[in-house]
């Protein structure tokens, strides 16, 4: 009698994490949902804030829309995209002369374009966006610099920019050469922003360590920032999609993923379960929970799970900060549409005003509401929850 008991309660709380697991499951799709249609709807004044330019963080938002429904969402990619490019597959409003690593991030919706269509001009454009990379400024390590602008530098987010466009390109096109440069490139700025007190990775390096961002010892920059962490951490779990199971460089980058996990698991605010804008001082007046980092947090502990690189016990944490970003930085409106709040704008390093990369640079840059990087890393964290 006591074992037929304790079956049938086992039965019960099985029956009621299912249902539980469902429910969350439907939540994240409706959430994706509800923030994908809140953005086509906005979608006119989106494109004309940002004047329609060929950047990373308008195709990366498209990116994420169309990957939630790819049926529905098809022709947004395509009229964004035809935007862009020619005929003869050159790519308006872009200039190789740039070395703007940030560009090449854009180029990752061609894929999509060209496996539905197999129209030549987004392959040709591809290669077009290859023709920058095969002469991207480099340091004496052999990595690429963040842009033309800033020699000799390294940046977590150019990682992101760059890395996964060359992995698939490498996949798709049979062109293996390219993996080995990824893995290069991640491996070495990981190598150069690695502090083994924390086990976080610091914004940027400067090989020639000149810049007054930088530590004049070991070029790093001073400060561990949610995004360039969040860039960083997304390229290697979407690198590994397409990064030979046999490449040497493969054990090495999942090795670092979760090294990089269990860092961040550690300075994961405990109440919410967000992550700091400064990820390592959430105790300093100023720091603020911030969404893109968090979402892309989500997503890629979600993800890592799914493929096998991360234990188990990670989809909780990162469900638990999807509950954080749902309950504490989204709002909702008259008109029905999602909005998320306590997006950074934008952080970077030099430049003119100068960028010194200290604690007060980073929590007083513009703080903004639907920012493209934080709504496009909401609907990918989404999605990954939902499979």
């Amino acid at each position: 009698m006591k074992i037929r008991i304790l079956l049938l309660c086992v039965i019960v709380l099985v029956s009621s994490c299912m249902h539980q697991n469902n429910h969350d499951v439907e939540k994240q799709h409706k959430w994706s949902e509800i923030v994908t249609n809140s953005v086509t709807r906005r979608w006119d004044t989106i494109a004309a804030d940002n004047k329609y330019k060929w950047t990373y963080d308008i195709a990366y938002l498209v990116r994420a829309v169309y990957l939630s429904d790819q049926k529905k969402y098809f022709s947004f990619l395509k009229n964004y995209v035809d935007y862009f490019i020619t005929n003869n597959g050159t790519i308006t409003g872009f200039s190789r002369d740039e070395y703007n690593l940030d560009r090449i991030q854009a180029g990752r919706n061609l894929f999509y374009m060209y496996q539905k269509t197999k129209d030549s001009k987004y392959q040709k454009a591809i290669e077009y966006l290859l023709e920058q990379m095969k002469s991207q400024p480099k340091n004496n390590e052999g990595g690429f610099w963040h842009k033309k602008i800033y020699p000799n530098q390294m940046w977590l987010d150019g990682i992101y920019m760059a890395c996964p466009f060359m992995a698939q390109y490498a996949k798709e096109f049979n062109q293996p050469q390219w993996f080995n440069v990824v893995v290069d490139q991640i491996t070495l700025i990981h190598k150069h922003t690695f502090d083994p007190k924390t086990g976080l990775m610091y914004h940027a390096w400067d090989e020639s360590k000149k810049e007054a961002w930088c530590n004049p010892e070991t070029g790093q920059s001073r400060n561990f920032w949610s995004r360039a962490m969040g860039w960083y951490t997304m390229a290697l779990i979407d690198v590994l999609d397409y990064l030979p199971e046999n490449h040497p460089g493969r054990a090495q980058l999942i090795q670092i993923l979760q090294e990089e996990s269990r860092a961040l698991v550690k300075v994961q605010d405990s109440e919410s379960g967000l992550w700091y804008q400064v990820l390592d001082k959430g105790y300093k007046e100023g720091n603020y929970l911030e969404a893109s980092g968090s979402a892309m947090f989500t997503y890629v502990l979600a993800k890592g799970v799914r493929k096998g690189y991360l234990d188990k016990s990670y989809l909780d944490i990162a469900n638990k900060a999807f509950k954080g970003i749902v309950d504490n930085l989204i709002e909702k409106d008259t008109a029905g549409n999602l909005n998320l709040t306590h997006i950074c704008g934008s952080c970077g390093l030099g430049g003119n005003p100068y960028r010194d990369g200290s604690y007060e640079y980073y929590i007083n840059e513009k703080i903004g509401t639907n920012d493209p990087k934080g709504v496009g890393s909401f609907i990918l964290a989404c999605l990954e929850l939902n499979k």
